[in-house]
């Protein structure tokens, strides 16, 4: 069992790498060569022009369920409306350039078209209902000037595109990435083939199941790919997977309680309901409407899923991204501390989950007058900060950010 479940393991990761690094290169070089500027200026606004803007751009960002919550709030920050930011956090964490191509590697090019497909309409479904409580209800907008990133290089740029590509993305997801690996493959080899077969005859039964599990759980919207396909190759129905890969990235009790907070009750209950609504209905078209053919395993992995063969260029990516995934992890652990004096504090920071959490904190934290360093644990939830502040300022800054502090 051991050798079967290794197999399984880097039969997955062989056919995903090469996409997956692919996917990461290019989302460094969409973060280091369109200014932040241009994403904010694009994002803001109240018109229904910003809520389909807010998808479309969302959609290609390999940002996770977490990493989108202090870009969502920024957004607010600089004018965007309720609905625009609704649509954001809805299509954002759904999809990414990253998993988009992992998608086509696993579970084959419909799925790879459909999933985007999927995110860019319920996005527009929960954008355009917070639009229609918005307008019953004036809010009040403020802005925030964006920062102005320093003047760089091309060969400055190049650099800050592989760093957060291969480092700071890799960080950000590589955990849940690898979680997601383990499970499916222990799903592919300890689990019964007939274990779902009761579900996998009723799809709106198993979608309801799996929404159940999905919506508390936080998976990232790459980690969730072999966990889908591991799921089908048991016996779920294509559509219950796509309803996995919907519900676990975008729903998670973490952005519900960041939307309730910054725009409302009933925006956040918008938000949950169009993507449990529109998974249900990207589910049952995938299962009722569209070709068995296209999401046919056999079909996309004729070799099989325990294939021992591997070709030589996929398994030097997968040495490659291992390579990778092991020095995110030295990194995480590996922070710097602070030599603590009679005015060092420390912070217990609820909410992070990834780097882009853990530099939104560090960020909100260095803005608040007094502070002259700060070190954020991401992995303790702590935050060490030297210099004489008020603390009350600086919970307040990283609430703004979309977190919660407390001394």
């Amino acid at each position: 069992m051991t050798k079967e479940l290794l197999d399984s393991l880097l039969f997955m990761l062989n056919e995903m790498s090469p996409y997956i690094l692919l996917g990461f290169l290019i989302a460094g070089v969409m973060h280091a060569f369109i200014p932040q500027r241009t994403f904010a200026r694009h994002l803001s606004g109240t018109g229904w022009k910003s809520v389909v803007k807010s998808a479309l751009i969302g959609i290609p960002l390999p940002l996770c369920s977490c990493g989108v919550l202090p870009t969502a709030v920024a957004m607010r920050r600089n004018g965007a409306s309720r609905a625009a930011s609704t649509s954001f956090l809805i299509a954002t964490p759904q999809t990414g350039v990253d998993s988009i191509a992992a998608t086509w590697s696993l579970l084959g090019p419909a799925f790879a078209v459909i999933r985007p497909v999927a995110a860019l309409s319920t996005a527009l479904l929960g954008g355009a209902g917070v639009g229609k409580y918005e307008s019953r209800k004036p809010e009040i907008t403020y802005y925030e000037e964006v920062e102005e990133a320093p003047h760089q290089s091309f060969g400055q740029k190049v650099v800050s595109a592989l760093r957060y590509g291969f480092v700071d993305l890799v960080s950000s997801i590589g955990g849940w990435l690898v979680i997601g690996l383990i499970i499916a493959a222990l799903i592919t080899v300890y689990v019964p083939s007939d274990f779902f077969s009761i579900l996998g005859r009723t799809p709106i039964l198993s979608m309801i199941a799996v929404l159940i599990i999905a919506i508390p759980m936080y998976v990232c919207a790459t980690g969730s790919i072999p966990i889908a396909m591991s799921l089908i190759l048991k016996g779920l129905s294509p559509g219950t997977a796509l309803v996995l890969l919907m519900a676990g990235p975008a729903a998670n009790f973490a952005s519900f309680a960041l939307i309730s907070r910054e725009m409302g009750r009933k925006p956040a209950i918008i938000y949950l309901a169009s993507i449990v609504i529109g998974s249900i209905a990207f589910g049952l078209a995938i299962d009722y409407l569209l070709p068995s053919s296209w999401f046919d395993l056999a079909n996309i992995h004729p070799e099989g899923t325990h294939c021992q063969h591997f070709s030589l260029f996929p398994s030097i990516c997968s040495a490659i991204l291992a390579a990778l995934l092991i020095y995110a992890l030295i990194r995480r652990f590996n922070h710097k501390h602070i030599i603590t004096t009679n005015m060092t504090k420390v912070y217990t920071i609820k909410g992070m989950n990834c780097p882009h959490c853990q530099a939104a904190v560090a960020k909100s934290i260095s803005s608040v007058n007094g502070v002259t360093q700060v070190d954020v644990n991401l992995s303790g939830g702590k935050a060490t900060v030297e210099g004489d502040h008020n603390p009350k300022e600086l919970i307040e800054a990283v609430r703004k950010a979309g977190f919660d502090a407390a001394e």
